[in-house]
């Protein structure tokens, strides 16, 4: 939390108004080597954009490595549980996968930037494909133990924490100008499909054999590496003296000067950091609304429904005023629906808060994704996007630790209500505090 702390504390320098917003971007001065010029062609349109080979590879092999994410978050959790019956155990998987995060952001943004940004996705996946192997022989010949699990997580964590900021930064250089807070939403909603049959697939396999869920996870981390070849981005910028030691920490100085920016992601760390109940799902469909493994897949895959129905309306209505308001707004319904999730002792309301979560948290990641890029110079992208990462990684992750260690001291219903509270006071607070973000009225 110590970067938390740099960042939140440093002065802006080195910005820009824009319009009569009160929002900072960079200084033109920042921007040396602009990703390209400015274009007066109208966006691409949500068919025009899958007719977009590279765009379509993307999405496909994106959506591919979130099915199989999704598929290990209800076997890995569920495993755990059925070995241990811990939630803090439950909450520790978060924390050993966030942990890489915490470790490689800086060399995670450093390669995303040097490298080819589609090798290094390629690398990643080829990386979990092998752990998803492992899971599943260890599983079938019966020798897996907690022990084991945590160290395949903390590979995955490794993996994810230079796959997600690559990823982000690669988006860029495959969607048409002046499109890509369109692209942002159709991604997400490919990547939302994917989370809802993923959870669902995964309570499936995993009830009729553990083993099995892990063999699916390996055969799509694959697929999905093959589809990552085929993409054809733009040229990628790359920043000098890239040698230097000092100028992998240049995401952090960038962030620094941007208040607008350091007030969205800030924003995602802390109120997702308490309102994150995903970790408390195996104790809400085993003991709670006694669901089983396929409830608890159904359960997963709410957020998902929720946010893909949302996805589908930003994809033709792109939100083109007070996008800072309706960021906060979507953060506040975020928290109102995790205290409705967490006192459901009903299946059918259980999902619809659920739902209603996901669609929140959509409307925040499409403005909080299309306002970070937009304001990044093409060779900064993988450095910021690393922070950026490594904030939403410590709201999801050190999230799921938080709820299991309240779990385990308070129960999980006190625990899931406490977060929820805090996510709307977190939101109320940004508000005060990032006022500039509050009022920026367009992502033009």
């Amino acid at each position: 939390m110590l970067l938390v702390a740099v960042l939140l504390t440093s002065s802006p320098a080195s910005a820009t108004r824009v319009g009569s917003t009160g929002a900072y971007f960079p200084s033109v001065t920042e921007q040396a080597m602009p990703e390209e010029p400015v274009s007066v062609s109208p966006p691409a349109s949500a068919g025009e954009l899958l007719r977009h080979r590279a765009f379509l590879f993307f999405l496909l092999s994106r959506s591919l490595s979130r099915f199989s994410s999704q598929i290990a978050a209800v076997a890995i959790g569920w495993q755990i549980y059925d070995l241990t019956g811990s939630a803090f155990d439950l909450g520790m998987v978060g924390l050993v996968q966030f942990a890489p995060t915490a470790l490689l952001v800086f060399v995670a943004g450093h390669a995303a930037d040097r490298y080819e940004r589609k090798r290094v996705v390629q690398l990643c996946q080829l990386v979990e494909a092998a752990t998803a192997l492992y899971l599943a022989v260890i599983t079938y010949l019966g020798l897996v133990s907690e022990v084991q699990i945590f160290v395949a997580t903390f590979v995955l964590g490794i993996a994810g924490a230079f796959e997600s900021p690559t990823t982000a930064a690669l988006l860029p250089l495959i969607a048409p100008q002046g499109s890509l807070q369109r692209a942002t939403a159709v991604a997400s909603g490919a990547g939302q499909v994917a989370t809802i049959t993923g959870p669902a697939l995964g309570g499936f396999a995993y009830a009729i054999a553990p083993h099995l869920a892990y063999a699916v996870m390996l055969l799509f981390w694959i697929l999905g590496m093959i589809l990552t070849g085929f993409i054809q981005p733009r040229p990628q910028a790359v920043a000098k003296d890239m040698d230097d030691a000092d100028n992998i920490f240049a995401g952090v100085r960038f962030i620094r000067s941007n208040p607008a920016i350091l007030g969205t992601i800030s924003l995602d760390l802390f109120a997702v950091l308490f309102g994150g109940v995903t970790a408390l799902l195996p104790i809400y469909a085993r003991d709670i609304l006694q669901a089983g493994p396929v409830g608890l897949g159904v359960l997963r895959a709410a957020p998902a429904v929720g946010a893909l129905l949302m996805t589908m309306v930003l994809a033709r209505h792109a939100i083109t005023r007070h996008v800072g308001l309706r960021m906060f707004q979507a953060v506040i319904v975020f928290g109102i629906a995790t205290i409705v999730f967490a006192l459901s002792s009903w299946m059918w309301l259980s999902v619809l808060s659920l739902a209603v979560l996901g669609a929140a948290d959509t409307i925040s990641v499409v403005i909080r994704f299309s306002l970070v890029q937009l304001s990044t110079p093409d060779e900064m992208r993988g450095r910021v996007g690393a922070v950026n990462f490594l904030f939403i990684n410590a709201s999801n992750q050190l999230g799921q630790f938080e709820s299991g260690l309240t779990a385990a001291l308070f129960g999980a219903m006190p625990a899931a209500v406490l977060g929820g509270i805090c996510t709307v006071a977190v939101a109320l607070l940004w508000m005060k505090l990032f006022p500039s973000l509050r009022q920026v009225e367009s992502l033009e």
